[in-house]
C-alpha cells in the first residue's frame, strides 16, 4: 500500500482554526517569525503541540528572504514546543546551504540538543545537489532532510529542479537512509497532484502548502484528478481577509490535497 503523507495547511493567522486545526493532530510546519511575532499564533500551535502535533519550525527564509539567526529559531521552538527546527537555507546555492547550516547547527547544539535538525537541499545543478546530499546524509547532526518544490518549469531529468525525478533517483539507487526524516516543503508546479506518486515512496513523512487556502480564498477548486493549473497569486501574508462564503471551498480544496496524499486527517469539526 502506498504511503500516507501528512499534509500541513499553511493559513493566515486570523484562519487557524478554521483550516489548520487538525483530528487527529499530527504534524504542522509554523513560521518562526510568527510564532515570535504573533501571541495567537504561538498559542495555537503550542496548544496542538499539547495535541500529539510535531511542530517543526521553519526558518523563515521563504518569507523574509533570509533565515533568523540560530536564538532566534531556538527561542521560537521553545515556545511552541516544537520537535524539529529547519536549518537556515540558500535558494539555488548549495555551499552556501551547506556553510549556513553547518554553522546554525553549532549554534543550535550550544544551546539545546532537544531539538532534531532538518536541512534543506539546494544546489545550481545535479552535481552540486548531489554534493549537498551526500553532505547532509553523513552529518552527526542531520535528522531530517527536506526537498523544496519544483516551482518553474525544468528538464524533467534534473535532480535539482525536478522533486519526483530527485525522490525516485535516491530511491532506485538505494540512497535513501532510514536515520532520517524526509519531507517536502511546499506544493509545486503540479500542485497536489505530485503527491500521488511520491506516495509510492514511503520514506516521505510529510508536505506543508498554502495552495489550497489561497485558491480557494480566490474561488477557485482544486480538482482531486487535475489539472492543476495556478494562476499568480498573492503570498499567504498578502492574502486579506478571505470571504466567509469561500470558506467551504477551502475546505473542500484541503480534503482534495489530503485525498492526493492518501491522508485521513481532517479539520476537527468542534473547530470549524
Amino acid at each position: 500500500m502506498a504511503k500516507t503523507i501528512d499534509f500541513s495547511v499553511i493559513a493566515p493567522p486570523e484562519y487557524l482554526e478554521m483550516f489548520v486545526a487538525q483530528e487527529p493532530a499530527r504534524v504542522h510546519h509554523v513560521a518562526a517569525q510568527r510564532v515570535l511575532s504573533d501571541s495567537t499564533y504561538r498559542a495555537f500551535f503550542r496548544r496542538e503541540a499539547e495535541r500529539g502535533a510535531e511542530i517543526i519550525v521553519d526558518n523563515g527564509v521563504f518569507d523574509l528572504g533570509h533565515a533568523l539567526p540560530a536564538a532566534n529559531l531556538v527561542a521560537a521552538a521553545c515556545a511552541v514546543g516544537a520537535r524539529e527546527i529547519i536549518l537556515p537555507d540558500v535558494m539555488r546555492d548549495g555551499a552556501a546551504t551547506i556553510k549556513a547550516s553547518d554553522e546554525a547547527a553549532r549554534e543550535i547544539h550550544d544551546m539545546s540538543d532537544e531539538f532534531r535538525l532538518c536541512a534543506v537541499l539546494h544546489a545550481a545543478d545535479d552535481e552540486e545537489w548531489l554534493r549537498c546530499y551526500d553532505h547532509f546524509v553523513s552529518s552527526d547532526y542531520v535528522g531530517a532532510i527536506a526537498l523544496p518544490a519544483s516551482r518553474h518549469p525544468a528538464p524533467e531529468e534534473q535532480l535539482c529542479r525536478t522533486r519526483w525525478t530527485a525522490t525516485r533517483y535516491l530511491e532506485d539507487r538505494g540512497m535513501v537512509d532510514e536515520r532520517i526524516v524526509y519531507r517536502l516543503l511546499g506544493l509545486g508546479r503540479t500542485g497536489h497532484l505530485e503527491l500521488v506518486e511520491q506516495r509510492e515512496h514511503e520514506w516521505i513523512a510529510s508536505v506543508d502548502g498554502a495552495a489550497p487556502v489561497v485558491l480557494g480564498a480566490l474561488g477557485i477548486a482544486m480538482l482531486l484528478d487535475g489539472p492543476y493549473e495556478k494562476p499568480k497569486t498573492p503570498r499567504i501574508e498578502h492574502l486579506g481577509p478571505i470571504p466567509e462564503e469561500r470558506f467551504d471551498l477551502i475546505r473542500r480544496n484541503i480534503a482534495v490535497v489530503r485525498s492526493a496524499a492518501g491522508s485521513s486527517m481532517r479539520i476537527p469539526e468542534a473547530r470549524s
